[in-house]
């Protein structure tokens, strides 16, 4: 197991964005996914796509229909995927407002399971996204507006 955070990425009146940093790491898992594919020749313009995606959430909330979902009927994993290309940002999408965003990669293939790669972005936050539910359900953790209140210095086992 890794203990994983939570950390702000941008608020803004109608969407906080937030993302994941395992300990350890000098990066969050979102900056990882933008600085893989930045310079790729291939894939930046798809980056772009993602990335204006985030873009206009952040100002027109987070739209249910920009996602396709991912993981288990159960769990809160999505994906913004490029429509016409492979390219997969995984995702927490808990409310209109609140996103956390997390790591992705290219898919090549009829799954994720196939690829160990995005497999074990897709785990990590399914892992996340049960024990926030438990800790909402707890009382520990709570969604107000576009915050997520109570995790601040909080360490996941993931």
């Amino acid at each position: 197991m890794t203990k994983a955070t939570i950390l702000s990425l941008e608020q803004t009146e109608v969407v906080g964005l937030f993302t994941i940093i395992f300990e350890g790491e000098m990066q969050s898992e979102f900056v990882k996914f933008v600085k893989k594919f930045k310079d790729d020749a291939v894939r930046k313009n798809e980056l772009r796509v993602i990335l204006n995606q985030i873009d206009t959430m952040l100002v027109k909330g987070i739209e249910e229909r920009r996602f396709r979902p991912e993981g288990k009927m159960s769990d809160g994993v999505t994906a913004l995927p490029v429509y016409k290309g492979g390219l997969r940002l995984y995702c927490l999408r808990l409310s209109d407002s609140v996103l956390i965003v997390g790591n992705g990669g290219v898919k090549n293939t009829q799954t994720y399971e196939e690829d160990k790669d995005l497999n074990g972005y897709v785990i990590s936050l399914q892992k996340l996204d049960a024990l926030l539910k438990a800790d909402i359900r707890n009382g520990v953790v709570r969604i107000e507006k576009t915050e997520i209140v109570g995790v601040d210095n909080k360490d996941y086992d993931i």
